[in-house]
């Protein structure tokens, strides 16, 4: 008997040697962590990352910009304004519940209360269940850009979600500020299953083990994300071997990082435009489109590319970026500061006066800098500039109180269009249609009647030329500050290969991470 339990033993110990063994831990370090457990609490980028990582979505970009089936395994257009989604069968959630077209109904309901999201999804009438793994998309007008939005779309466990909680509230309610279900709980479908969350300290996510993706080649079992707000102490932690993978990578250290012959390190241009955003209501004087171009004439974006972001990057004269429908080669540079000092002179504003801004430091790539660079160049034109800056966790509460005369925003289309930029920063802010959400406070009308005109035509010529012409409006108008598009940068260690699940919406994929 005890020869039998000794040999049981020894099977035991080394069955657990070997998923030891097996076992692949990365260990994480962003500039910040997710601010909340539901994605659906705010558009913002590390959220949507998350989002990957939790949930799934019915379908997912490819790292060459193609539609990938995800939870929906095909899609055909039944009619113009009905789209049918055929669903992937067998999959279940972290809690055990199997996803159907139910969980695709009710996440499209909340996604319609969501004040972030609903505006994504202007154009989405109904979402009709026909049978347990079938859902037909139904639109009010023609809607060219579906299957794009399709990518956002990521199913929420319907019966977890469901009910109340603790203290009697609604489960399904969203908030940013609130502590909400969930905002604290999580069941998706993805990869990993939130075990361990203390916001702004450290997340661990643990591999599914009844994941349906068995053609996934990742190997990662558990990720420990810990948000390193400092750039240059984010390098450190890599350098050390703290941590196996950064991001993103400060320019000032990529040198560091290139001479280390154990770590890679991957750049990699984007589509997310940094801005500051103008904002009249607060601040009078810009309600004078001479005072907004003068505070556009004054910054030298070109030089905050080349000194701050290390030529990682080019200047953006517009929203869209190159390739996008609405962009418009005819836009050139404006920084001239002589010209600058004309407009606030003609303007009456001579001698200046005092704003105050706000920006994140540790959202985007060496935000807080670009943002001091802005503040010094604007008191060439005698405008004084109050500037404060704070980590992302606080900043956006801050944002969305559009108190601030200026206010930094990035933004990366999230149907990969241009329409998008415009229904989130500058349209007049409508609760109801979710247009404007992140708008500092600059609204024209004229240009709500021409991104939803650009959107109601069907003809992609006809459309991108009206995209055009909304840039040009803004130009002329200098309704916001462009900078430049946001450089993409990761660091990791050689046997993390990381570039395989890297893309330009830096969503990584990491359920299919693999590290040797």
């Amino acid at each position: 008997m005890k020869k039998h339990l000794a040999v049981l033993a020894a099977l035991a110990l080394a069955a657990s040697i070997a998923v030891n063994a097996n076992a692949k831990t990365l260990k994480m370090a962003l500039d910040a962590d997710p601010p909340r457990l539901d994605y659906m609490s705010q558009l913002s980028g590390n959220l949507l990352a998350y989002a990957h990582w939790v949930f799934d979505p019915l379908v997912r970009w490819t790292k060459d910009m193609k539609h990938e089936p995800r939870l929906a395994e095909k899609w055909e257009q039944k009619d113009p304004l009905t789209l049918r989604v055929h669903l992937r069968k067998g999959v279940t959630f972290h809690t055990g519940n199997p996803f159907t077209a139910a969980d695709v109904k009710w996440t499209f309901e909340r996604i319609r209360k969501a004040g972030d999201w609903k505006a994504l999804y202007d154009a989405f009438k109904d979402c009709v269940i026909v049978d347990d793994h079938t859902v037909d998309f139904v639109f009010s007008r023609p809607e060219p850009l579906a299957l794009n939005l399709m990518t956002y779309i990521f199913p929420m466990d319907s019966k977890f979600y469901s009910g109340k909680d603790a203290q009697g509230k609604d489960k399904d309610l969203v908030s940013k500020t609130d502590p909400v279900f969930a905002n604290s709980n999580a069941s998706g479908t993805g990869a990993f299953k939130v075990t361990s969350y203390e916001p702004q300290v450290k997340m661990v996510m643990d591999r599914f083990p009844a994941y349906w993706d068995k053609k996934s080649p990742g190997n990662v079992t558990q990720i420990v994300l810990t948000p390193i707000k400092n750039a240059g102490t984010r390098t450190a932690a890599l350098l050390s071997g703290d941590v196996d993978f950064i991001s993103p990578v400060a320019p000032q250290d990529q040198e560091l990082i290139k001479t280390d012959k154990n770590l890679n390190l991957l750049n990699m241009a984007s589509t997310r435009v940094i801005t500051v955003g103008i904002n009249p209501e607060v601040q009078p004087e810009f309600k004078d489109v001479r005072v907004r171009q003068a505070v556009v004439s004054a910054i030298n974006n070109a030089g905050i590319v080349d000194k701050i972001m290390n030529k990682l990057t080019v200047p953006a004269q517009q929203l869209s970026a190159k390739g996008m429908a609405g962009y418009n080669p005819d836009l050139k540079p404006r920084f001239d500061l002589e010209k600058a000092k004309k407009l606030m002179k003609e303007a009456g504003f001579e001698k200046g006066f005092s704003v105050t801004m706000i920006a994140p430091n540790n959202r985007y790539t060496n935000d807080e800098k670009a943002a001091e660079a802005v503040a010094a160049m604007l008191a060439r034109i005698n405008i004084k500039v109050d500037l404060k800056t704070m980590p992302i966790a606080q900043y956006w509460p801050e944002f969305q109180k559009r108190q601030a005369s200026l206010q930094m925003v990035g933004w990366h289309p999230d149907t990969e269009d241009t329409a998008n930029l415009f229904e989130f920063l500058l349209m007049c802010p409508n609760k109801e249609r979710g247009f404007g959400s992140y708008s500092s406070g600059y609204c024209n009308p004229k240009l709500d009647e021409m991104v939803i005109a650009a959107n109601a035509e069907p003809d992609t010529k006809k459309r991108a030329k009206m995209l055009q012409d909304v840039e040009k409006l803004t130009y002329d108008e200098a309704a916001t500050i462009p900078l430049h598009y946001e450089p993409l940068s990761w660091a990791g260690k050689k046997n993390v290969k990381f570039e395989k699940v890297v893309n330009v919406q830096n969503f990584p994929d990491l359920g299919d991470l693999v590290i040797e």
